[in-house]
């Protein structure tokens, strides 16, 4: 048979099966110009294009109200560190007049033992005291004890009231390491808040300021920084390029 009499099915190669369908198209047109067609690996490309501009927008008007509020509380935190700065010295004069009267009254309680021992031990407490603590009556040796522990008082108070009459940095640091805690309280309920206009009261504040402020940024950048850490961590969304 000559190969012109072959039927046309003859040629073809045998089929492989069904192939699969095209991806749908999406006909655009373009104002005034021809249509033409997206498919879907094109949407999906213009779809993650899309939303990653709307993340990045979304990112810097978080980043503005970041930073917008950062200002704020920089300003309000440094307004209130000169504020308290200021009306402190106020409080420790008022702890300090407070704990002197304290040891007027200790010295009082305590004045009718020393005149004993000046009439009886040449002015020497100790030995007035071992007296009272050496005696068989309970009652007698009894106030030894309270005389040994009007004595202590008094001594403690006479350091905390020497240790008060340093400079303001002095007295800030010892209000703040070994302040009485029933005085202080006592203190508190009665404070009239002043502000200091002395020298050492605004540089005391204007110190106090400046510590509080770099506190502030110092843990503004330990925050951001375990912010970054924590967006380097986290998952990657990768778009492929067009």
């Amino acid at each position: 048979m000559r190969p012109s009499a072959i039927p046309a099915r003859r040629l073809l190669p045998p089929r492989l099966g069904k192939l699969p369908p095209p991806p749908p198209a999406v006909h655009l047109r373009r104002p005034g110009g021809p249509t033409f067609a997206l498919n879907s690996t094109a949407r999906q490309l213009t779809k993650g294009r899309t939303l990653k501009a709307a993340l990045a927008v979304w990112t810097h008007g978080w980043v503005f109200i970041v930073f917008l509020l950062r200002g704020l509380l920089d300003r309000v935190l440094l307004v209130c560190a000169v504020v308290a700065g200021g009306l402190v010295p106020g409080f420790i004069a008022q702890y300090r007049q407070r704990l002197g009267g304290r040891l007027d009254q200790a010295r009082l309680d305590l004045a009718p033992w020393q005149h004993l021992a000046d009439q009886f031990y040449q002015g020497d407490l100790g030995k007035l005291i071992q007296y009272h603590l050496d005696s068989s009556d309970p009652k007698f040796s009894a106030e030894g004890a309270v005389i040994r522990s009007l004595v202590s008082t008094v001594q403690n108070l006479q350091g905390a009231v020497d240790a008060m009459h340093g400079s303001l940095f002095q007295q800030s640091a010892y209000l703040l390491l070994h302040a009485d805690p029933a005085l202080a309280r006592a203190t508190w309920a009665d404070w009239v808040p002043t502000f200091a206009l002395s020298a050492d009261g605004l540089l005391f504040a204007l110190v106090l300021a400046v510590a509080v402020w770099l506190l502030f940024q110092f843990s503004w950048w330990l925050l951001a920084l375990a912010g970054q850490r924590i967006a380097r961590g986290g998952p990657k969304t990768r778009y492929a390029a067009p």
